[in-house]
């Protein structure tokens, strides 16, 4: 499981895991428009590639994640006024390095990302961050760098 509760409620601002390139055995990645359509889109992707790595054990656990934080990115992370569709705000990335998958939205906010409290997920919205943390086996953020604005929302799963 996620870690504990105490801990997904403080901003998480952390560095991707580490990951040693020369570990890397697989990566992949794909545009996501600003449409809630992109939320099934990312799901296919993620299942087309999870099969062609022949890695889909936690398919159902890392399927929820990616439709989190994909619907967190296009719900929260983007600008009122609709981008270009030529250049797609949000992104997914997979990474698979030895026993472990990373997925990765990255979208133009720089908001920290922020979890309701445990007691408030009765609400109809906003257990978003709260099902990645029970579904996946670590999570966090952080500010993307460079001449890119945004940030990078990842999920880490043990497979």
């Amino acid at each position: 499981m996620g870690t504990n509760g105490s801990t997904m409620l403080a901003p998480l601002r952390q560095g991707l895991p580490p990951l040693d390139p020369a570990h890397v055995r697989y990566a992949a990645s794909c545009a996501l428009p600003a449409r809630y359509e992109a939320v099934r889109s990312a799901r296919a992707f993620t299942r087309r590639t999870l099969a062609e790595w022949e890695n889909d054990k936690r398919f159902d656990d890392i399927a929820l994640v990616v439709s989190e934080l994909v619907t967190n990115a296009l719900r929260h992370a983007l600008p009122a006024d609709t981008p270009r569709p030529d250049d797609p705000p949000v992104r997914l990335h997979l990474t698979a390095c030895e026993r472990r998958l990373v997925c990765a939205v990255r979208d133009p906010s720089t908001g920290t990302p922020a979890a309701r409290p445990p007691g408030d997920c009765d609400a109809e919205s906003g257990r978003g961050l709260f099902l990645v943390d029970s579904f996946s086996d670590a999570w966090g953020w952080h500010p993307l760098a460079g001449q890119l604005d945004g940030k990078v929302v990842w999920a880490l799963f043990e497979v």
